[in-house]
């Protein structure tokens, strides 16, 4: 399926109202009461195929995304309750990273937003959040600030050298296949693997078993 964003003609982020909006416009233009015998119709019918199936996708992702900002900050609360109100506590950063071992990024990166000190382990967490989100530069940036503020972080310099070394890895391997047209969407794809890789490692598990 092609990005549901760009089929949908919005923007990432766009709220749920905001999906709604640009499905329906889409749907009054590509019905098939607009194609009857016309030449077009079956390619009208495979456009609103595809519309349904990005609308479909958006629309669980972003109601995914609310319910995690809502347990989110119910967590947050709680926590703050529980005694730990900044990220200097151990309980603190425990609940991200158990965020990010399931999966939750969102819900990681909510609880690490609201957080008033911002250390070392901060920018460690916050880059692998920010790689499994396929935010790459961020993901460098932060992985780096963390490194500079305790550089003898055994755990930060390896998460920083291997996302390092796999960038380097997937640029090698592009520029060897020049002439090779494998379009942009097998090449996000690889990235996003190699990447998502280096961080499950990070945190203890594995996504590509053979590497």
């Amino acid at each position: 399926m092609r990005n549901p964003y760009e089929v949908l003609g919005i923007r990432e982020g766009t709220d749920i109202e905001g999906i709604k909006r640009a499905y329906k416009e889409l749907v009054k233009k590509y019905h098939p009461d607009q194609y009857m015998n016309n030449p077009l119709s079956d390619l009208a019918e495979e456009k609103l195929k595809e519309i349904n199936q990005a609308y479909d996708y958006l629309i669980k992702k972003a109601e995914a995304d609310l319910g995690s900002r809502r347990s989110t900050q119910s967590d947050f609360r709680e926590a703050q309750n529980n005694g730990y109100q900044n990220s200097s506590d151990r309980s603190y950063y425990d609940q991200v990273r158990s965020y990010i071992n399931i999966n939750k990024f969102a819900a990681a990166e909510n609880l690490l937003s609201q957080a008033g000190n911002r250390d070392g382990e901060w920018y460690y967490l916050y880059g692998l959040v920010c790689m499994r989100k396929g935010w790459y530069n961020d993901a460098l940036t932060s992985l780096r600030t963390a490194v500079n503020m305790e550089p003898n972080n055994f755990e930060y310099r390896e998460a920083l050298n291997r996302v390092m070394n796999s960038n380097r890895q997937y640029q090698s391997t592009v520029y060897q296949r020049r002439g090779y047209n494998s379009g942009p969407d097998m090449c996000s794809l690889c990235q996003c693997m190699i990447c998502t890789d280096c961080c499950c490692e990070c945190m203890g598990s594995d996504f590509i078993s053979c590497c």
